[in-house]
């Protein structure tokens, strides 16, 4: 008897509402009872049942099938699974494969349309568990060394390749060590497993700050089991939050001990490629383009382009900012920061062209071979200062910085290499016969028109602010509070709080005019390349400061305004009315105010260039230093009255002292 197109979709609403005893009883009306297929990719009751993890479901069907249809329950869906391929994706369904096994142990070396095992698949979905008890399976049954499939695809992929992409590191950890061997093993990319895991940048770029941060959180967290019923639905959201924060940790954990593992068994450091200075770089090579930015690899250079689709894992973890990664491989190999990719690109290249600060700070410390790296250049000719101008386009996809702010750190980024750099270095021509200053202008172009466009729809903007608030303040000024007499003198004149008002009202009116002044500067600005650096920056930084001190002596003028009227028991509706006006000025002094502490760097770099100048001011002589260095030469050359009497004294301590010439 065949399943009908309503018995299929009766049987598979029974099985997804875990309807136990009907699907039972509906099973047993078909031959094949729980091998029927009830969907579009058949997959049969038993597939569906461990799906849906019901494993009671699972070992009830499993006795209503008859011994002489054991081998039946090798059937595959349309992608090859069996049903220990699907139960391999669970910890629950341990007995129900235990069961499985029991009944059709060829299932364990059965592999789906992907080549995959189900010990494969427990690996991929990182069930330990699950793994563990297949793994004891494998070697009970296959006694000696088990075949290779079950470890490995055809592909090349392993399970240790499938549980680090998986981003499994606990179980992954526990592969590794179990079998050494697949460390060393390469995917069809040419890819180790310490190569993935220094791709994994949502795992270790900033996860240990994050934590630190969320560790405040277990404070307010209240676990205690006496609480009320109220308490604890309020707390559940806290709870929650914590128990994310605590995978979180325990997984970038298992990934940096993993890391510090596979480090330790990792010899890809000592693969590398030889990289000549930029003083024996010939400037008459043939002209072609890289592939990151529009260019190829030059002719003759195929084979380092064959090696750049497996870049080492301490330039894999350069480029994607895993920070410790990086510093765990040079505190193990000292020698591998010198690696060199299939490009010719060093760690620095690699750093700071996709703006790897961090890196570049520490890689920056280590002073000899940070000599050497910066005199390197690429295959293309490209120095480190050329890469400031080849910024990776993935660091401009989850930048929310403004455009002229990006451009600014561009720009001290290119200054601060320049410092790093040879003086032949500003003049260094690339392989297409491009200076660092002109890579750097031609690619920052389109960046600036957009920060030039910003800049001035800001400047236009606060300038319209600056301007209401400056009108409401000389308003305020005609319209004192309480009033005043026939005569024009405010009847609140010797109240405390209308000094307050005067004072804060004319300052509120005069920062306001400031900053329209500076933001007017800034609309009338040339807007050159090197003006977004410090120029441009300091006076935005300069007028929103202004409008920021308008905003607040204006606040203070509201409260006073507000003291004085209940003082003087005036109308609540007119208290209403001023705190109401006020809100819009709150809500702007906030919405701008991170873009003010993200402007406070320009600050930071003025302060810097000030005070590398005391050095040279300090070293300018002084009449008081010129007499104090003419003071000491005349002791370190003083000439004795009597030549026999200093003889003496040398053959006696402690000597006496002797009268001297001046030598001015």
């Amino acid at each position: 008897m065949a399943l009908t197109t309503e018995d299929e979709k009766e049987l598979y609403i029974a099985v997804m509402k875990e309807e136990e005893d009907k699907v039972l009883q509906l099973c047993r009306k078909f031959p094949k009872g729980p091998l029927c297929k009830i969907t579009i990719h058949d997959d049969t009751v038993l597939h569906m049942a461990i799906y849906s993890e019901q494993s009671e479901l699972v070992l009830d069907l499993l006795k209503e099938l008859p011994e002489n249809h054991f081998h039946r329950l090798t059937k595959k869906n349309k992608v090859g699974n069996t049903i220990l391929h699907e139960a391999a994706t669970s910890d629950k369904l341990v007995g129900a494969a235990a069961e499985v096994l029991s009944r059709a142990p060829e299932l364990l070396e059965i592999e789906n349309n992907y080549t995959e095992t189900a010990l494969f698949r427990a690996a991929r979905y990182g069930k330990i568990r699950m793994f563990k008890f297949l793994e004891g399976e494998v070697n009970r049954r296959f006694t000696g060394q088990a075949d290779r499939r079950f470890y490995q695809r055809q592909d090349g992929a392993t399970i240790l390749h499938a549980s680090i992409l998986a981003s499994h590191y606990e179980l992954a950890h526990y592969i590794a060590r179990k079998y050494e061997y697949l460390v060393s093993e390469r995917d069809e990319k040419g890819m180790t497993a310490l190569q993935h895991v220094s791709r994994d940048e949502t795992t270790f770029k900033g996860s240990g700050r994050r934590y630190q941060l969320m560790r405040l959180i277990k404070n307010c967290v209240s676990t205690d089991q006496d609480t009320t019923a109220r308490e604890e639905d309020s707390s559940c959201w806290r709870v929650s939050l914590w128990e994310g924060v605590r995978k979180e940790k325990r997984r970038y954990d298992s990934a940096l001990k993993l890391a510090k593992f596979l480090i330790e068994k990792d010899t890809s450091w000592k693969d590398t490629e030889q990289l000549a200075d930029v003083e024996e770089e010939s400037s008459s090579a043939p002209l072609h383009e890289e592939e990151d930015n529009g260019e190829k690899t030059p002719k003759g250079n195929e084979s380092s382009t064959a090696n750049d689709t497996s870049p080492t894992p301490l330039l894999l973890a350069t480029r994607h900012g895993c920070m410790e990664i990086v510093r765990e491989i040079l505190n193990k190999y000292p020698q591998a920061v010198e690696h060199v990719d299939g490009k010719g690109r060093t760690i620095l290249h690699i750093a700071i062209k996709h703006r790897q600060m961090e890196i570049l700070d520490m890689v920056e410390k280590m002073k000899i071979p940070m000599k050497k790296l910066a005199r390197k250049s690429d295959d293309f000719g490209n120095s480190i200062l050329h890469m400031v101008g080849k910024k990776a386009k993935n660091c401009m996809v989850d930048d929310m910085q403004s455009p002229a702010l990006q451009l600014q750190d561009d720009l001290l980024l290119f200054e601060r290499i320049q410092k790093i750099c040879s003086a032949h270095f500003f003049r260094h021509i690339n392989k297409k016969g491009k200076t660092a200053e002109e890579i750097f202008a031609m690619n920052n172009n389109k960046l600036r028109g957009k920060a030039k466009e910003w800049l001035k729809r800001t400047a236009e903007n606060c300038s319209l602010v600056a301007v209401l608030i400056a009108t409401v303040a000389f308003a305020a000024a005609y319209t004192v509070p309480g009033g005043s007499s026939d005569t024009g003198v405010p009847i609140l004149l010797n109240q405390p709080f209308f000094v307050i008002f005067t004072i804060t009202d004319v300052l509120s009116l005069t920062f306001a005019l400031t900053s329209v002044i500076v933001f007017l500067s800034i609309l009338t600005s040339p807007f050159r390349l090197n003006d977004f650096k410090q120029s441009l920056p300091q006076k935005l930084m300069l007028g929103f400061t202004f409008l920021i001190f308008s905003v607040s002596m204006m606040m203070f003028a509201f409260a006073a305004t507000i003291i004085l009227m209940i003082h003087g028991k005036q109308e609540w509706t007119k208290v209403a009315l001023y705190t109401v006006a006020f809100l819009p000025v709150c809500i702007f002094a906030f919405s701008y105010l991170p873009l003010y502490v993200s402007l406070l760097k320009t600050l930071e770099y003025t302060v810097n260039k000030i005070v590398a100048v005391f050095p040279k001011i300090s070293n300018i002589p002084t009449l008081d230093r010129v007499r104090s260095s003419i003071r000491s030469r005349e002791s370190k050359v003083a000439i004795p009255s009597n030549p026999a009497q200093t003889q003496a004294s040398s053959s006696t301590c402690p000597p006496r002292p002797q009268a001297t010439h001046s030598l001015v």
